[in-house]
């Protein structure tokens, strides 16, 4: 696979002389030299491009919210973006314009609304009862930084502490500031004389709405009264505090310090603690004080109404632990379990049975959110066995190198893959239903079997199921098993080429209807897979090492006509070229000492055991030659009905017979062209410089800087000056113009020469020169003599010239068409056959798809080539160009696929400027030019691919897979197919104070709040404090089918829930009634009087 630079784009390409006027005038004069029309049905109107969906982990994340009525899990990260999760199946991806990272989430419990706070001292209401929520309200602070949100549950009046340590109070409904503050002055003892610093919580007393406990970073907790406007107790601690909770009681709290403490302090007894824990503190003897530990970040308090409380926190470690895990610890009686995570803990939730605070909590799971994963621990089950996680989290397990996207693959595929998957899977999870199960699923519009491959840094290969815009790990491959692996680095064989990762995945190419797949790593490894359901044991692994080497002894080349001999054995398209042992060999250095004929990996010499799923057939691996390294494979290419595989780099091309297990091919590229290189050159040998690694293949941590040499994509046209590009790489240009790689490969069935006249099978390779050379493909009957006679190849001699690198080469009939490269179906090869089966198998052809010999001869196909700068449609046999499209001038295009929609073809190209391209077939016509995203970093231009159906991906992120369509149609439908987050549930109903707690005064103080923060009591807030921005989700509400009744609705029900006073239970409930039915009833005629006179545009 090519490598890309991202510096290409601003390395100052000038643009070329002709003008796209004379082009098009060039193209009308061929358009008239057609022998026949093709009628083509694609229009603009066909596409537009949108984004779907993203799958993944959220890359970066920092906060972390859950609604424990609707079952919905919010997580923020630091790039400002927004992940909802509810069932499986149930995603949302939403952004912050602004890009700031979430610093708090705040769910609206059950009202379909969640608040979210920046970095940048922002908050934001978002509107999740719409398909695609929306932010209704912003509200920027000014003059104070944003440190910790509290919005008690069916309260609509939200709290904001900040940096300075005062609290504002934020109406949630209008999203403007009550004029009630907090100060920190006011809150902190007169007589302290230092600032107690940025408020680290704020939370009200379960059992006394009125009360606000308020915990300040440097160690200081007050109790306010809100009614009062004073301090009630004061609670002060020399360690700085990191969290605080409540018992569900209201009579005991308790605080997480950094020195790895736990304090739990009686409400009415604020001169010291009543308990102090150091969880992971060794205790001293002689009553010493235990050794302090590190910052317990977070603690939870969690009550149960049959045993002792669940105390749960992160952190805490003492700092003799070098090197271990980060923990989560559970304390639950006299019991404490450590349980060890794989990354950083961001934040922790325990989800608990009720949403009141003041009643029995009833934990039974605890969501952790860790830097790269999300874990769920069951709290009900001995040992705390985690959930097993439905959502496809998994992507970046390993650092994803490359990726495939295939649309409309056959429909026996994802069954049989899952079915081998479903063996891979590990036990031990817990036994209940995942409890993140909130939202409905959208409407199922696609029917059509979609599939993923994403490949990785460590040699690892998944295939995922992408259907109906859901996605789920369907199996996975470990390719790196095949090789001894080193022990440490010191064991390491000195023969890499790369200083890590030496199984990275670089290119994959697989066949859907054979179920053949092949790989090229980044270790100059070549390995071929057959899809078999039994389980086989292979004694000795098929290998094959190839030398491809490109080295002319500096000799001048008379004029291009001639090429000298090469003076090296094994450049040739001799088939003794290769080394024949099915092992590594031994001889690892030439006679001057130099490492020579050794492969680049070890491949096992021991059995090995291949489960259902993907086996090996075969291993090639290229060699040292001389001291000189093999260079990494550029292009990749398999097909099943010929039992080929083709691949090739920088030095020259390869073709091997995997069914016979030899290698047909081996040339350098100048040799491809025989006595018609059209180029002056003086080659050189490879450049004796070791590989660094992967080549910014793996950049989870996003800085990778990609080595110049190796990504530039070389010279366009070395003859047209105009194309040339910059380079300042150390390489000469000389050298770099007789580096030409092989970049892309096409087997089929089609016309070889112009005087051909019916289509036999061949290969066509495409260069980084930008030339099409064609070879030609002789192979014997099928059946057994397929194993015994050779395959013949020979160069045609048939050369076509474009500008750029060739990236893509497809096929068309007679009727504009796409005809696919011949396959074979698959079959299972690991079960004895009988005869008659054998004589079957003796008369089968394979599937090829070339036009019927009572077609007419002249024009019968034709090719479909596209470059970094242009696509050609060229005529077959005659081998007129009778279409050609400038795709671009100053930027050159990355990826370019020939892909089916409704049912007819087009090019789709992505370019290095950002613009996502559309071209009809064959003519070429321009039908989508939009600027979608600038080539920001080497993860996109390795990732980016189109497929059938209008669609298309790239890994947005280094956990995150973005898909998106150019389809109209799927455009038009994505509505219906995205889930809901929002459903209508009933708030489950309120503790029962008892008999006797009503008559004494006891259990739950409600507090009128609008009476105490509205604007007739607490007057206005200062307009300079805080600027109210609206959102921009008014209209998209209306769109979104979320109506302003129901809206108008909730807000009336949650102003309801705050000012109805409880008089006791029967008067309570029957004026909650009357009054709910009252107010439903007068803003339904509101609404219905707002809106009855408007037409739908003026919503």
């Amino acid at each position: 696979m090519r490598k890309f630079n991202i510096r290409k784009v601003l390395d100052g390409l000038t643009a070329v002389s002709s003008s796209a006027s004379a082009s098009a005038a060039a193209q009308q004069q061929q358009a008239g030299n057609r022998e026949s029309e093709i009628q083509e049905t694609l229009q603009s109107e066909h596409f537009q491009l949108c984004k779907t969906v993203r799958h993944g982990f959220p890359y970066q994340p920092s906060a972390l919210a859950f609604d424990p009525v609707q079952k919905i899990l919010a997580i923020g990260t630091q790039t400002g973006a927004l992940r909802l999760f509810g069932r499986p199946g149930v995603e949302c991806y939403c952004q912050h314009d602004s890009g700031a990272a979430v610093i708090q989430l705040q769910f609206l419990i059950n009202e379909g609304a969640l608040v979210s706070a920046l970095a940048d001292d922002t908050l934001h209401l978002w509107n999740l009862r719409q398909k695609r929520p929306a932010i209704l309200h912003s509200l920027k602070f000014n003059r104070e930084r944003i440190t910790f949100c509290h919005l008690p549950f069916q309260s609509k009046w939200l709290y904001v502490g900040t940096e300075r340590g005062n609290i504002h109070i934020v109406n949630v409904e209008s999203f403007t500031l009550s004029g009630y503050v907090i100060m920190w002055n006011k809150a902190i003892e007169l007589s302290s004389k230092s600032h107690p610093g940025p408020i680290v919580h704020i939370s009200d007393n379960p059992m006394d709405e009125g009360k606000l406990l308020i915990g300040f970073e440097s160690g200081t907790v007050v109790l306010w009264d809100l009614k009062s406007k004073k301090a009630d107790y004061r609670y002060t601690h020399d360690e700085a505090i990191h969290s605080v909770a409540w018992h569900h009681e209201g009579k005991q709290f308790i605080c997480s310090h950094s020195d790895g403490t736990l304090t739990i302090w009686n409400v009415k007894s604020p001169t010291k603690p009543f308990q102090t824990i150091t969880p992971h503190g060794k205790q001293l003897k002689d009553g010493k004080k235990p050794e302090p530990c590190k910052p317990i970040l977070k603690v939870e308090y969690k009550t149960t109404r049959a045993g002792e409380p669940f105390i749960i926190l992160s952190g805490g470690l003492s700092y003799d632990t070098v090197g271990r895990r980060p923990c989560l610890t559970v304390m639950h009686g006299k019991s404490t379990a450590v349980l060890e995570m794989d990354y950083s803990i961001v934040d922790f939730l325990t989800l608990c049975e009720t949403p009141y605070p003041n009643d029995f909590q009833e934990p039974y799971a605890v969501v952790v959110l860790l830097e790269k994963d999300l874990v769920l621990i069951d709290l009900a089950q001995n040992g705390y066995p985690i959930f097993e996680n439905p959502y496809p989290l998994t992507i970046h397990e390993s650092p994803v190198t490359c990726c495939e996207y295939f649309a409309d693959c056959p429909v026996d595929l994802i069954p049989a893959l899952y079915s081998v998957g479903a063996r891979q899977k590990r036990q031990g999870y817990s036994k209940k239903e995942w409890p993140i199960s909130g939202g409905n699923w959208g409407l199922i519009t696609q029917s059509y079997p979609e599939i993923i491959i994403t490949g990785h840094a460590d040699g690892s290969i998944k295939f995922w199921d992408a259907s109906a815009i859901t996605l789920q790990v369907l199996y996975k491959l470990k390719t790196a098993k095949v090789f001894e692996k080193s022990r440490n680095k010191d064991d390491r064989p000195n023969t890499d080429i790369v200083d890590e990762d030496p199984y990275a995945i670089q290119i994959i190419s697989w066949c859907p209807e054979s179920r053949m797949l092949c790989i090229a790593g980044v270790s100059a490894h070549v390995i071929i897979y057959r899809f078999s359901k039994q389980e086989v044991t292979a004694e000795v692994i098929p290998m094959l090492e190839v030398r491809l080497l490109y080295e002319i002894n500096d000799v001048e080349t008379p004029d291009g006509d001639q090429v000298p001999p090469l003076p090296t054995p094994g450049t040739g398209s001799n088939p003794q070229s290769i080394v024949p042992q099915s092992h590594p060999s031994t001889s690892s250095s030439s006679s001057d000492g130099l490492r020579d004929n050794v492969p680049c990996l070890k491949v096992k010499n021991s059995p090995l055991k291949q489960s259902p799923g993907y086996q090996i057939e075969l291993v090639i691996q290229l060699v040292w030659v001389s001291g000189e390294p093999p260079q990494q494979i550029t292009s990749l290419a398999v097909n099943s009905a010929y039992g080929l595989v083709v691949f090739g780099n920088s030095n020259g091309i390869a073709m091997v017979d995997y069914l016979q297990k030899t290698v047909l091919l081996n040339l350098g590229t100048i040799e491809l062209y025989g006595s018609n290189d059209p180029y002056r050159r003086e080659p050189r040998s490879p450049r004796k410089t070791r590989q660094p690694s992967g080549a910014g293949l793996c950049d989870i941590n996003e800085g990778t800087v990609v080595p110049e040499d190796r990504c530039k994509s070389p010279t366009s046209d070395v003859k047209d000056n105009s194309f040339s590009r910059s380079r300042s790489s150390s390489v000469t240009s000389i050298d770099k113009e007789s580096r030409e790689a092989i970049s892309a490969l096409h087997f089929c069935e089609t016309f070889t020469r112009k005087a051909d006249t019916s289509p036999s099978p061949c290969l066509w390779v495409g260069t980084t020169l930008g030339t099409v050379l064609v070879i030609v493909l002789n192979l014997p009957p099928g059946g057994e003599q397929r194993l015994l006679q050779p395959v013949i190849v020979s160069p045609s001699g048939t050369i076509l010239r474009l500008k750029g690198a060739i990236l893509r080469m497809a096929f068309l009939d007679t009727t504009g068409s796409l005809v696919p490269p011949a396959h074979e179906p698959w079959r299972e090869h690991n079960v004895p056959e009988d005869k008659d089966e054998k004589d079957k198998l003796k008369k089968r052809r394979p599937v090829s798809v070339s036009p019927s010999s009572s077609q007419e001869i002249s024009e019968n196909q034709y090719a479909v080539i596209c470059s970094e700068k242009q696509a050609k449609v060229i005529s077959l046999p005659s081998q007129n160009c009778i279409y050609k499209q400038n795709i671009t001038e100053t930027s050159f295009v990355l990826r370019g696929d020939i892909v089916a929609l409704s049912n007819s073809i087009c090019l789709a190209c992505f370019c290095a400027n950002g613009h996502i391209m559309t071209f009809s077939l064959p003519s070429l016509r321009p039908l989508l030019d939009v600027y979608y995203l600038p080539l920001t970093n080497m993860r996109i231009a390795r990732t980016f691919c189109f497929t059938n159906n209008g669609q298309a991906l790239y890994l947005v992120s280094p956990t995150e897979i973005q898909r998106l369509t150019y389809s109209q149609e799927i455009c038009e439908n994505l509505q219906e197919m995205l889930g809901e987050l929002f459903t209508p549930v009933e708030t489950p109903e309120a503790p029962n104070r008892g008999f006797f707690k009503g008559l004494f005064g006891g259990g739950a103080q409600s507090l009128d709040r609008e009476e105490l923060f509205g604007e007739s009591a607490s007057g206005k807030a200062s307009r300079s404090l805080a600027q109210h921005i609206p959102g921009p989700g008014g209209i998209e509400g209306v769109k979104g089918a979320a109506s302003g009744v129901v809206g108008e609705l909730a807000r009336a029900r949650l102003a309801l829930d705050e000012r109805g006073q409880k008089l006791g239970e029967l008067e309570e409930k029957t004026a909650a009634m009357l009054y709910s039915a009252d107010s439903f009833s007068k803003h339904a005629h509101e609404m219905m009087l707002k809106y009855k006179d408007k037409k739908w545009y003026q919503f």
